[in-house]
């Protein structure tokens, strides 16, 4: 996750509330989610950007995960998401996405 993206997710998260933001990714591989996930749940792990030891415990989910493709209307998620939803290692994504979220999501 870039520190520009960084920054506005902390300030999301300052305005808003903790407990009132999910981050939505859309990461292509399971580990670069993963990292963008623990990003915003633990603090960025190279200690570059603004997250650098800030624990959001932030709701993560990836496009691609149940959770959020059953909340989103199935036409939109179809055109918008399902091409790719065919060629990712959706099984792989959630299973990152699910263990960063037991590990360190508090709301």
């Amino acid at each position: 996750m870039d520190l520009e993206n960084q920054k506005r997710v902390k300030d999301f998260t300052e305005k808003f509330g903790a407990e009132n933001v999910i981050i939505l990714l859309g990461a292509a591989e399971a580990e670069s989610a993963g990292l963008a996930a623990e990003t915003v749940t633990n603090g960025d792990p190279t200690f570059a950007g603004p997250l650098a030891g800030v624990q959001l415990g932030l709701r993560v989910f990836h496009a691609v995960e149940a959770e959020f493709k059953e909340n989103v209307d199935a036409g939109v998620f179809d055109d918008q998401i399902g091409m790719m939803e065919m060629v990712l290692d959706v099984d792989a994504i959630a299973a990152e996405m699910n263990a960063i979220r037991s590990e360190f999501t508090k709301y």
